[in-house]
C-alpha cells in the first residue's frame, strides 16, 4: 500500500483528530447542552443552571488540572485562576512555608530555577533503558529464574513495542512531508494563498504525486470546508511525528538532568518552579477552560462549574509523564486544597506505580476526587494497560497486567477486617484468552472517562476513545470540544483529554452546590445519575469493529449528566 493510500489511517494514532472531521459539526457549547431540548447528547448543564440552580448558594471549589500548562490570563480564565493568598508573587520567597516558593497559581514539576523542560521519552523506551543492561544480549536459549524469564520476556515485547511506534513516527513524518510539499507546489500553480475545494477540483494535477495529494485535499475539504483549518491539521501531523523521532522515541535524548532531582528517589517531593504555564500549554488551557472557563463575561465559552478556582499543576511534558511528577502534583493539589483533580493524560507502561498509588490513597484519606481519561487508543483497557489507573499496584509490577498470557494474581493479604481509605475489592473477573484476572483492591475515589460524540446513534462512542465494561466508568462529549487555548484564543479538539474534564466539571459543579458531600458521594452521584443508553454502539478492537450494549464499554453503561446529578444530589443532601 503507497504512502498517500496509508495517510488517513495514520492519524487515528494521533492524539487530536490530524485530519478534519466530518463537515456536520455540533451546535457550539453543544457539550452543555440537552438532548431532548437542544438534540445533541450533552451533560444538561444549562438545563441544571436554569431550572434546579437559579438563586442557590454556592461556594468556590479549586479544581486541579494537572496537565502541560494553562495560560493563567486567558480572557476567559484569568478570573476563575486559584489565588494562593499566603504567597506574595515574583518575591523570591515561600511566604506559606509549604516548600515551594511563588507558587501562587500552582506548580511545575517540569523544571527547576535553570530550565522548564518542554519534551520527554515515552515510558517505553525509559523502561527498555531500566531493563537493558540485564536483558539486552540475553537470547531465549539463556537460562533463568522464572522472574527473570518474566523481565526478559516484558523486555522484549517492549522492544517490539518500541520499534513499532518508531517506524511508524518515521513513515508518518515521511508521509505528510510529501503531502506538505506537493500542496506547496499545487498552492503555488493556483496562485491563492486561501484557496477554497472549486480552485482544487478546477486544478489538472502535473503528475501522479500531485493527482494522489489533490485527491487527498480535496477529501478534506469536503469534511472542512475551511483550507487554512486544513493546512493546520497537516502542520500539527508534522510536528507531532517530528516531535516523535526526535524527543519520545530518540534514545540519545533525555532532558531529566535540566530538573536536577533524583528521579529514583520517590520520597523527594520539593523540586521544580512556579511557571504553571510552560512552553506549550495548549492541552491544559483547553482542559481548564473546559471545567471553568467564565460563565459570566459573556465572551468565548461556558465551562461547565460556575464557582471553581483553576489550580494548574504542571507534571505532563510534551512525551509521557513520569510517575514521580504525577504522584508529587497529586499531593501538591490535595495539600493545597483541591477537592477535584483532572488528569488528562496516561501511558501504556509504568515505571513506579506504587508510587503513584499512594498519592491516590493518599487524595482518598483527604476526600479528593480523581478524574481520569480512558486513553485515546479505542482499545479495551479490560484487556490493554493504560496508566495511571484505579488499581492497587501493591506488591506486584503492573507492567505484568494484561501480559500476552493470562495471569492469575492473588488478592493482597490484609490483617483484620480494615482496608486502607479508599480501598473496596474488585469482583473477580473472568479470564478469557488474553484477558488478566484482576483481584485488586481498587480506589473508590476514582473515576475513568471515556469519550462521546453528539448524536445519539450507534456513533455515540468517539471511534479514537478507549473502553472497558470494567475499567472505564462513565462517557462524557469528547469530540469537537471548542474551548480556551493560548493568547486567549478557542478550538476544537477531539479527545478524552476533553471528556475528563466534562466529569470533573460535573463533579466541580456537585461539591460547589452541595459541599457536605464526600468525593464518593459525588462519584456515586455522577454514576446513578448518567443518561442509560439504549441503543448498541459500534467499537473496535484489533480483529474487527462490533455493535454492544453500553453496559460493554462502561460501568455506569451511560453518559454523565449534571441536571440528573444535581437532582440526585438534592435528595441526598435532604435525607
Amino acid at each position: 500500500m503507497n504512502f498517500f493510500n496509508k495517510l488517513l489511517l495514520i492519524a487515528a494514532f494521533l492524539p487530536f483528530a490530524v485530519i478534519a472531521q466530518k463537515k456536520d459539526s455540533p451546535k457550539p457549547n453543544w457539550f452543555n447542552l440537552d438532548l431532548q431540548n437542544d438534540g445533541v447528547f450533552g451533560v444538561s448543564t444549562e438545563k441544571a443552571y436554569s431550572e434546579l440552580l437559579k438563586g442557590k448558594k454556592s461556594v468556590p471549589v479549586i479544581v486541579a488540572v494537572i496537565d502541560g500548562g494553562v495560560q493563567r490570563d486567558h480572557e476567559d480564565l484569568k478570573r476563575v485562576m486559584y489565588v494562593n493568598p499566603k504567597e506574595i508573587a515574583s518575591n523570591n520567597k515561600d511566604d506559606d512555608k509549604n516548600g515551594f516558593t511563588d507558587d501562587v497559581h500552582g506548580w511545575n514539576f517540569l523544571g527547576s530555577s535553570k530550565a522548564t523542560v518542554r519534551y520527554d521519552n515515552l515510558e517505553v523506551l525509559r523502561m527498555i533503558r531500566k531493563y537493558e543492561d540485564r536483558y539486552a544480549a540475553v537470547v531465549n536459549s539463556t537460562p533463568l529464574t522464572k522472574e527473570e524469564r518474566a523481565e526478559f520476556n516484558l523486555y522484549k515485547r517492549m522492544v517490539t513495542d518500541y520499534m513499532g511506534k518508531l517506524e511508524m513516527a518515521r513513515f508518518g513524518y515521511e508521509n505528510y512531508l510529501k503531502l506538505d510539499k506537493y500542496l506547496t507546489t499545487i498552492l503555488v500553480r493556483i496562485g491563492k494563498k486561501k484557496p477554497d475545494l472549486k480552485d482544487f477540483e478546477n486544478y489538472k494535477a502535473q503528475n501522479e504525486q500531485e493527482s494522489k495529494a489533490l485527491k487527498i485535499i480535496k477529501s478534506e475539504l469536503r469534511k472542512e470546508s475551511d483550507f487554512d483549518k486544513v493546512k493546520e491539521d497537516i502542520e500539527e501531523a508534522l510536528h507531532y511525528y517530528s516531535s516523535e523521532i526526535n524527543y519520545h522515541l530518540n534514545a540519545n535524548y533525555d532532558p531529566r538532568d535540566s530538573i536536577g532531582d533524583k528521579y529514583t528517589n520517590g520520597k523527594e517531593h520539593q523540586y521544580g518552579n512556579d511557571d504553571i504555564t510552560g512552553p506549550d500549554a495548549e492541552h491544559g488551557t483547553h482542559v481548564a477552560g473546559i471545567i471553568g472557563a467564565d460563565r459570566t463575561n459573556n465572551i468565548g465559552i461556558k465551562g461547565v462549574a460556575d464557582n471553581v478556582r483553576i489550580m494548574s499543576v504542571r507534571a505532563v511534558p510534551d512525551g509521557d509523564e513520569r510517575d514521580k511528577d504525577v504522584a508529587n502534583a497529586i499531593i501538591y493539589a490535595v495539600d493545597n486544597g483541591a477537592k477535584v483533580i483532572n488528569m488528562s493524560f496516561g501511558k501504556a507502561y509504568s515505571w513506579d506505580k506504587k508510587l503513584v498509588d499512594s498519592a491516590v490513597r493518599y487524595a482518598a484519606s483527604k476526600d479528593v476526587l480523581l478524574v481520569h481519561a480512558a486513553g485515546n487508543e479505542g482499545a479495551n483497557t479490560d484487556v490493554t494497560n493504560n496508566f495511571p489507573n484505579r488499581f492497587y499496584a501493591d506488591d506486584e509490577d503492573p507492567n505484568f497486567w494484561n501480559a500476552p498470557k493470562p495471569l492469575r494474581i492473588p488478592l493482597p493479604q490484609q490483617s483484620g477486617n480494615q482496608r486502607p481509605m479508599g480501598q473496596r475489592s474488585l469482583p473477580p473477573m473472568k479470564i478469557e484468552k488474553d484477558t488478566i484476572q484482576y483481584t485488586f483492591p481498587k480506589a473508590a475515589n476514582w473515576i475513568e472517562v471515556g469519550a462521546s460524540g453528539w448524536k445519539n446513534d450507534g456513533s455515540l462512542v468517539a471511534s479514537f476513545s478507549n473502553y472497558g465494561k470494567r475499567t472505564v466508568d462513565i462517557f462524557a462529549p469528547g469530540v469537537k470540544i471548542n474551548s480556551t487555548i493560548p493568547k486567549s484564543k478557542y478550538k476544537e479538539n477531539d479527545g478524552t483529554s476533553m471528556a475528563s474534564p466534562v466529569v470533573a466539571g460535573v463533579a466541580a459543579l456537585i461539591r460547589s452546590y452541595f459541599p457536605s458531600l464526600t468525593a464518593i458521594q459525588v462519584k456515586d452521584i455522577i454514576m446513578k445519575s448518567a443518561v442509560k443508553v439504549e441503543q448498541k454502539v459500534k467499537v473496535e478492537d484489533e480483529r474487527s469493529s462490533k455493535r454492544v450494549d453500553f453496559t460493554e464499554v462502561c460501568v455506569s453503561g451511560g453518559i454523565v449528566n449534571a441536571y440528573n446529578a444535581v437532582v440526585l444530589a438534592e435528595k441526598l443532601e435532604h435525607k
